[in-house]
């Protein structure tokens, strides 16, 4: 079975999960903040090199205003125990996204987990945090107008490949695969243009159920697409 060098992952249906169960929101939050390392020990054990998980977009802001203080609580606190779980497991951790928003605080956890899980070289696990595509790409284009007019780079050189190389992803290949949990079927301005020929795997199990099993589901499926690049053939 070929194994996605590269899973991007859209954590939806917490709050389903938890209004499943009638509990409160946030304990679905909490839940799924504790089941990203169950996914992360799986992809690990199928082979993946790279897993890429969008925990918070720029919309994500538009939430009740409790409800995102505790999903930033959470994330923070997540990172925190998340410097000795990359440890423990060889883990590569990278964030991605406009950080400047949040915290101090939280910028400097951010900041040393990226730092002491560099020498790792398990699975490259990157989360999005305040992320969206779309301001993605209006940052990388502001910069790269910048280095323009710095005389850094001229237009002539500009193509596909440099621009790349000015986005949050530019260390990552682009994701083989894409999973969305809890059964909607959109991109949410996730990845938009990372994930311009990968396949996408919609589930309806939400993200705190999502374990080994719902992993190899979805690359099950993943290698029953007839996967062309133009008009050649993948082998």
């Amino acid at each position: 079975m070929r194994i996605p060098g590269h899973v991007a992952i859209i954590l939806d249906g917490n709050g389903r999960w938890a209004k499943s169960k009638g509990l409160p929101r946030n304990v679905g939050h909490t839940a799924g903040a504790k089941n990203v390392e169950t996914v992360c020990k799986a992809a690990n054990e199928l082979g993946i090199k790279y897993l890429t998980l969008y925990a918070f977009s720029t919309e994500n802001w538009n939430r009740p205003k409790a409800e995102v203080e505790a999903l930033m609580n959470l994330l923070e606190s997540y990172l925190k125990n998340c410097v000795k779980t990359a440890d423990k497991n060889n883990l590569r951790v990278r964030v991605i996204g406009e950080t400047g928003r949040l915290s101090e605080k939280f910028q400097a956890k951010i900041k040393e987990l990226e730092e002491t899980s560099r020498v790792n070289t398990g699975l490259n696990l990157t989360i999005a945090i305040n992320y969206g595509s779309r301001d993605e790409m209006l940052r990388a284009m502001k910069h790269m107008m910048q280095d323009e007019k710095e005389g850094k780079i001229s237009i002539e050189e500009i193509d596909a490949e440099l621009f790349s190389g000015y986005l949050d992803t530019r260390e990552l290949p682009d994701p083989d695969l894409l999973i969305r949990t809890s059964g909607e079927q959109r991109l949410s301005n996730y990845l938009l243009w990372q994930l311009a020929y990968s396949e996408f795997y919609f589930t309806d199990v939400a993200w705190p159920d999502f374990n080994k099993k719902e992993l190899e589901l979805a690359i099950e499926a993943y290698n029953r697409r007839d996967r062309r690049f133009g008009r050649i053939k993948e082998e």
